[in-house]
């Protein structure tokens, strides 16, 4: 729900404050259409069933949430024009229920990237991902864990990104416990981190060892699928 390419020729879908009507952005500048327009949806999948045509397997919807809002606190300032009146996760969880049947004739499988800490939240995180609305609604669930990403002193760590292995297995460890709640949960396929990130305080140097920690955290636990990711695109130096 990230496009700005829809966002320029849907003004009136977009998340604007409701002081003034300015468009909300976050850090980095770009707005956001609102998850709650079925307008986007429809053309979402859409753009999958081409995918799907052009023979490609599976349909991986990222950024299927809500813009961060510092933990919601933004909420009552901001207009996400809901007209349905639903709730942040209820307008994620009927998206991709929409987006599995669109797609079923296609025989694809559906997958959703959510936040690395989804798993270990009582809530949504204000995003609109609460784990069983969406582990119950795709066929992979892609929880992006990557070490660098979870605050200081989560799981008890002074520095996750410094412990990729009890980062990844405590992490994957809720998760697994979170799709015991449901009766057909998506298989739990994590992002892991491929990168060095320079800007943690304390970080570390990644490469095939880390990859190996990550790895190993999730294999402990039986979760024996990953995707790896590095905004580089440049994955030699881990193998």
């Amino acid at each position: 729900f990230k496009d700005t390419i829809y966002a320029k020729e849907n003004p009136d879908k977009i998340i604007v404050y409701k002081d003034g009507g300015k468009a909300f952005t976050n850090s980095d500048g770009l707005v956001w259409v609102s998850a709650y327009d079925k307008n986007l949806w429809k053309y979402n999948v859409t753009v999958a069933k081409e995918a799907a045509k052009a023979g490609f397997n599976e349909i991986q919807f990222d950024y299927v949430r809500f813009p961060a809002s510092n933990g919601g606190k933004l909420d009552k300032v901001l207009n996400y024009r809901n007209t349905d009146n639903l709730t942040k996760a209820e307008a994620i969880q009927k998206y991709l229920n929409y987006a599995k049947k669109e797609l079923e004739p296609y025989q694809v499988y559906v997958s959703a990237d959510i936040y690395g800490q989804v798993g270990s939240s009582s809530d949504d995180m204000a995003l609109g991902q609460f784990w069983e609305a969406v582990s119950s609604e795709v066929d992979y669930v892609s929880p992006m864990m990557y070490p660098s990403h979870y605050g200081k002193g989560v799981y008890g760590l002074t520095v996750p990104d410094a412990n990729p292995y009890k980062t990844v297995y405590q992490s994957t460890k809720d998760s697994i416990n979170r799709n015991n709640n449901i009766d057909s949960p998506a298989i739990i396929r994590p992002w892991i981190q491929a990168f060095t990130a320079a800007w943690v305080k304390g970080h570390i140097a990644y490469g095939p060892n880390e990859i190996k920690e990550q790895v190993k955290a999730m294999k402990d636990l039986g979760v024996d699928e990953y995707i790896l990711w590095s905004p580089t695109n440049r994955y030699e130096k881990f193998f």
